[in-house]
């Protein structure tokens, strides 16, 4: 059994590439993959080179932990039926010449059923979202914070999600920041600032999902006593502060690390309750034949929020 992949070979080199599929036991699925996601943070690290080494990371690979699609075999040992509609949170199935990091860029994936996550059809290509949905709602899983402002720091797909989950909980309206005019608009329900014009220096929490390194000691100097900032985005580069405002306020610091499967089975539960709503948040699609310049895309072009790939036939 084969598939299409798309294969970073080496930092900025992408091509289509068949593969031999490894066998399916009685404990797998088969997933034929409708779309697949493209993520700004994890894959932009990979597709620059400035990923950190750890366990598993090297050239060739096949990107991708954010794919949906339906079950076309199932193992006798599974309880998964033939035509269910799945999240697949990326697969390791391309045999030893190929890493599957992460693995869900493809036509067709094998998969351990246990790893997959039944969803709606009706979410349509929004499914592909649930992963990063499922990582806002785990960055917001910490320990309690003191009633008061909160800020966001970046508006892209995981900032506005963010945002939204916190109006779920019915929260204080949370503050955005981002820099970049192009993506300040879009917000529902809350506001979206450039930082200059932000005079607020008591927030008892604050969330970085921009991945910038340098910013820790400004987001510091906004923080009120006890506060608390939360890194969730990928940093490439060593971070550090300055102690003394930090030790003023008595600051907490908590990473977010990546989603546990009951984040990905409670979001799925918040968007079919609707209480959570993924719209207006995939702004581009290609078709996978289109994949390099779809990545070029999505690194590149700031108006583009989130980038997937149809794995269809092009009509």
């Amino acid at each position: 059994m084969k598939t299409t992949a798309v294969v970073l070979n080496r930092p900025e080199h992408l091509e289509l590439r068949e593969r031999e599929l490894t066998p399916s036991g009685p404990t797998d699925v088969v997933v034929e993959i409708a779309w697949s996601g493209i993520s700004t943070g994890t894959e932009r690290l990979l597709w620059s080179g400035r990923m950190p080494m750890f366990p598993g990371m090297g050239y060739p690979l096949v990107p991708g932990y954010e794919s949906v699609g339906t079950i076309s075999a199932a193992g006798l040992a599974t309880e998964l039926a033939v035509g269910t509609r799945v999240f697949v949170p990326g697969a390791a199935c391309y045999g030893e010449e190929v890493r599957g990091l992460f693995g869900g860029a493809a036509a067709r994936v094998v998969v351990p059923a246990a790893r997959v996550i039944p969803v709606d059809e009706a979410l349509g290509e929004q499914a592909v979202l649930l992963a990063l949905a499922a990582t806002a709602l785990h960055v917001l899983d910490g320990p309690p914070v003191a009633e008061g402002p909160q800020l966001i720091v970046g508006h892209g797909v995981l900032g506005r999600l963010l945002a939204r989950l916190l109006l779920a909980e019915e929260a204080i309206a949370p503050v955005v920041w981002e820099t970049n005019p192009v993506r300040q608009s879009g917000a529902e329900g809350y506001q979206v600032i450039d930082p200059a014009q932000d005079e607020c220096r008591t927030y008892q929490r604050i969330i970085d999902v921009s991945g910038d390194p340098a910013l820790l000691d400004t987001l510091i100097g906004r923080l009120a006593p006890r506060g608390e900032i939360v890194l969730a985005g990928f940093y490439s580069e060593p971070l550090s502060f300055n102690f003394p405002p930090a030790f003023m306020r008595e600051a907490r610091l908590r990473v977010a690390a990546e989603w546990h499967r009951r984040d990905l089975e409670r979001v799925a539960t918040l968007v079919s309750s609707a209480r959570l709503s993924l719209h207006g948040l995939i702004t581009h699609r290609e078709y996978a034949i289109d994949a390099e310049g779809a990545y070029r895309t999505a690194f590149g072009d700031p108006h583009c929020l989130k980038m997937i790939l149809h794995w269809g036939q092009r009509t």
